[in-house]
């Protein structure tokens, strides 16, 4: 197989930015290249990682081929009839796409790039069957039955609404191995997320009896507004807080409100507890009771979620959990705040101005927190968090 030079070069300024997220380092004078002509294990997913960022800039999409050879061959037979493989996927590459081991010796992948991103929908059954024919074509009957065939696109077409992760780890190598080499550290983060959170709803469980009566004292409805919101790696559950607005209220309301926060078109609305900075909070919102404005305005309608803390869907610092039409309308690179990291009841984004931030500011917050989070940043977020409620800057 011919030697792609400028990839080669590409990908060794790539793995120098990639090996502080958990991907290794290669020495300047160790080439990618095998002597199969693949790249690596390490290197190919290091190119994934890049092709992504690199689409999130460019707004092209790409396609991730995977071909896999059957764990009843022996390693050996695996490795000749893959090598076999990527020899046959040369015919269909071109310079700027990548071949290598995306899992040595049992999977050869294929990085298809510079798709129209709008027509990517029409062009990944064309590329699956081109694959498809050309392997079939090249490979005799008895190999070509030891293989399977898949294919990913980014950016990826969530499905929000089944109760399963939406996203592809095989798009986010980096993501997968940065956690891996944070397992202790993430255990850890989960036992605090616990302890604290039984802590917290054993000592707040009079201010929850007292809250309850407050709300069906003032208005008619439930105690606690459940809502589907948008979880690690895409998953969906259902977010509790205390119900601070009417019933039967119009939701377009806050789909407009975000719509113009999105895109930059909210303005600043100066208030009384703003401290004179201004925040894109919606500003004297209808919908919201007068106990559900004491609520807001002390963070205390947000208590119950230490429940969802307690069950696993969302932690005691990190990104807030988005709604799904919230998610429906982020870019690519957007998404990086709910795949990276667990939302949270607090976060760098809540002790940093809340609504005083401008959307893309928040996004660029909640990644910061992903790509440096440690033990000791949750502690210091959570330190601050009782002078952030306090002060009340940016709540609503």
């Amino acid at each position: 197989m011919k030697k792609k030079t400028p990839k080669q070069t590409a990908l060794g300024e790539l793995v120098i930015l990639e090996s502080t997220d958990g991907l290794r380092k290669l020495p300047a004078n160790q080439s990618a290249l095998g002597v199969d002509g693949l790249l690596d294990e390490v290197s190919f997913q290091a190119m994934i990682a890049f092709e992504r960022k690199r689409s999130e800039r460019s707004s092209k999409a790409y396609a991730l081929v995977l071909v896999a050879a059957s764990d009843s061959l022996p390693t050996h037979k695996r490795e000749s009839l893959l090598e076999k493989v990527s020899t046959a996927l040369t015919t269909l590459t071109q310079d700027t796409d990548v071949t290598g081991w995306h899992k040595a010796s049992s999977v050869v992948g294929v990085i298809f790039t510079d798709l129209v991103a709008h027509e990517k929908k029409a062009v990944i059954p064309t590329i699956l069957a081109r694959v498809n024919d050309t392997l079939y074509e090249n490979l005799p009957p008895e190999l070509s039955s030891q293989i399977s065939i898949s294919i990913d696109c980014y950016p990826e077409d969530w499905q929000l609404e089944l109760p399963r992760r939406p996203s592809n780890p095989d798009l986010y190598p980096d993501i997968v191995s940065r956690d891996r080499s944070r397992r202790v550290a993430i255990m850890i983060k989960r036992m605090m997320d616990v302890v604290g959170s039984a802590v917290a709803l054993v000592l707040f469980a009079p201010l929850f009896l007292m809250i309850a009566i407050a709300i069906k004292l003032t208005s008619s409805g439930p105690v606690f507004f459940r809502q589907q919101r948008i979880g690690q790696h895409g998953k969906p559950f259902i977010m509790l807080k205390f119900r601070s607005m009417h019933m039967n209220n119009d939701p377009s309301v806050h789909q407009q409100w975000f719509q113009n926060f999105y895109s930059g078109k909210a303005k600043r609305h100066r208030t009384d507890d703003d401290n004179g900075n201004g925040s894109y909070k919606l500003p004297n919102d209808p919908r919201v009771t007068r106990v559900g404005k004491l609520l807001r305005r002390t963070s205390m309608d947000e208590v119950p979620q230490f429940i969802n803390v307690l069950k696993g869907e969302m932690s005691l610092v990190g990104p807030r959990p988005p709604i799904p039409y919230e998610v429906d309308a982020y870019e690519a690179w957007h998404r990086g705040r709910v795949l990276q990291a667990k939302p949270g009841i607090t976060g760098l984004w809540q002790v940093s101005g809340r609504s005083r931030v401008a959307f893309d500011e928040m996004v660029r917050l909640d990644l910061r927190y992903a790509r440096t989070w440690s033990i000791w940043l949750d502690i210091k977020i959570l330190l601050k968090t009782p002078a952030a409620v306090f002060f009340g800057e940016g709540a609503y």
